[in-house]
């Protein structure tokens, strides 16, 4: 064979590795990988559970009912982990407001019209103060909010180590409130989260406070000396964060109507994993918004399969979710790799 016969076979190997580079280098592949996996999951429990109403639009529809508190606190999380931080206190963030909405309605008959904003306003400046000290101190984010993690569970304890049943008329009509869609309906909580959604897209994507945290996480010497105002940033995404939390802790109330002290244990760890499956680099600047709602999806949609299944223990979830959250890992390690050959 002579080198002229071999110069096609080059060219076709190397455009051949060039189309992977590129797809490897695409930042949109972890959120289209995160997107194919859900479809292809529903469309298995449609084949498998044809016979069992898995089709009926109502059943995907539950997947944003059951899971909207999940994608308000994955939301707050994603803004957390693009500019290169992690917030472990999101789970108690959430108890806690359960525990002080359920506190000032039941115990000191205060309207929920009052203590919406009182939780909301802690949540937030519950954020504020951890990004403040993580900023201004230098501290790393995994203790700081480590430690928010343990106040606000304590903070539980001492308002109550008892649960509290919210027997509020009003909590009970919002909580019970649907909104018809023609094939189906969806639930207030399940609105709001989507709400919240729309609005992180936005700010995420056209507003300068959205690049300036693409930019923190992704370089924090090259957002320094673009001038940009990492203390300022760093501080607002953990306020933004804290107030998710709150607003998935009033989500959570409506749907359990009740605030107890283990409300949320763990939960940290669900939203980080949504945000981690739909795609965002856990180091930071890069990531998508409409990525963590196909990662709780997915978490919601491997519930809904192990009920569907009967068979199954509810654990499965963990393990399938642990699977999932290795590969993405994996995924992302690969990318990482290849962009900076």
């Amino acid at each position: 064979m002579t080198a002229t016969d071999r110069k096609p076979e080059v060219v076709e190997n190397g455009a051949a590795s060039s189309r992977a580079t590129r797809l490897l280098g695409d930042r949109r592949l972890p959120v289209l990988v995160t997107a194919a996996l859900f479809l292809a999951m529903y469309g298995g429990g449609l084949r498998r559970y044809a016979n069992y109403g898995f089709g009926e639009p109502q059943v995907f529809l539950n997947l944003f009912i059951d899971n909207g508190y999940l994608l308000v606190a994955a939301i707050g999380a994603t803004f957390v982990i693009m500019s290169g931080g992690i917030d472990l206190s999101v789970g108690s963030m959430i108890g806690f407001t359960t525990m002080f909405t359920a506190w000032l309605v039941e115990r000191q008959g205060l309207p929920l019209v009052l203590v919406v904003p009182l939780a909301l306003g802690v949540g937030a400046f519950g954020g504020f103060l951890m990004g403040y000290v993580i900023h201004n101190f230098e501290i790393q984010p995994f203790i700081v909010t480590l430690a928010g993690l343990f106040l606000f569970r304590g903070l539980c304890l001492v308002i109550s180590k008892e649960s509290i049943s919210i027997g509020d008329a009003s909590v009970g009509t919002l909580a019970q409130t649907r909104v018809p869609l023609g094939v189906g309906e969806l639930s207030i909580g399940a609105l709001v989260a989507l709400a919240v959604l729309g609005a992180a897209y936005y700010v995420l994507h056209y507003t300068r406070f959205g690049r300036r945290v693409y930019a923190v996480g992704g370089n924090e010497q090259s957002a320094l000396l673009m001038g940009l105002p990492m203390g300022g940033t760093k501080i607002a995404v953990y306020t933004v964060s804290g107030f998710c939390s709150a607003l998935a802790g009033l989500l959570f109330m409506l749907y359990i109507q009740s605030g107890d002290p283990l409300h949320a244990i763990g939960m940290e760890l669900d939203a980080i994993a949504a945000v981690v499956i739909g795609g965002t680099l856990l180091t930071g600047g890069s990531g998508y918004v409409l990525g963590t709602l196909f990662g709780v999806l997915v978490l919601g949609l491997i519930k809904s399969l192990i009920t569907f299944e009967g068979t199954l223990s509810s654990w499965w979830t963990k393990i399938a979710t642990g699977v999932l959250l290795c590969a993405f890992i994996l995924i992302q390690r690969t990318m990482t790799a290849r962009r900076k050959t």
